[in-house]
């Protein structure tokens, strides 16, 4: 075989294999909403708890340890990001490494009754060589005399790994909301 025709079947080959990776590890967005109502408490009570991270350990049984690595605003817009790690709930010897940048909102007099926590996220595997995107916006309102939660996610995940990933969000929303309302029930009883 000559050389040039062996570079040529190489690049060919090369070529193929690059496009065949970046088909399978493309990712497409997903969405997901979840809500729950939190009996007998205040939006902003429910809503502070939820914003400082340190709670998180709490409520995502996922997160091992996290560092926040920037903090600033008051308490009418507070920003922070974290870096934080997790292992899957399904698989709990694979770990990532997130970074996420938060947003906390107390809502303005004469623009609605929400108060809001807006994250972006990016969730890296395999040393930082691979990652996936995710945003956030969780919403806490008065509904009576309880708090309405809810939670519109919009996340990243290659098309062949598509159950999996929407498995883990499940899996992860659906223990914080649940923590979330066994915390103020205990709350209210003590």
């Amino acid at each position: 075989m000559s050389p040039t025709r062996w570079n040529r079947k190489r690049l060919t080959i090369i070529g193929i294999s690059l496009l065949v990776i970046y088909i399978l590890f493309t990712s497409g967005y997903h969405n997901y909403q979840i809500d729950t109502l939190i009996h007998d408490s205040r939006p902003e009570y429910v809503w502070e708890y939820v914003a400082d991270f340190r709670n998180m350990r709490s409520l995502n049984p996922t997160i091992l340890d996290f560092e926040i690595t920037s903090d600033e605003g008051n308490s009418g817009h507070w920003k922070y990001s974290v870096e934080y790690h997790e292992n899957l709930s399904h698989w709990p010897y694979w770990k990532s490494v997130a970074y996420g940048d938060y947003s906390v909102i107390k809502p303005l007099p004469g623009h609605g009754d929400a108060y809001l926590i807006k994250s972006n996220h990016k969730t890296c595997f395999f040393g930082g060589l691979y990652c996936l995107r995710s945003e956030s916006e969780f919403k806490f309102s008065a509904l009576g005399k309880d708090t309405y939660c809810v939670e519109k996610v919009t996340f990243q995940c290659p098309p062949f790994l598509s159950s999996v990933c929407r498995r883990e969000l499940e899996f992860q929303r659906k223990a914080v909301m649940n923590n979330l309302s066994i915390f103020f029930t205990k709350s209210r009883s003590n």
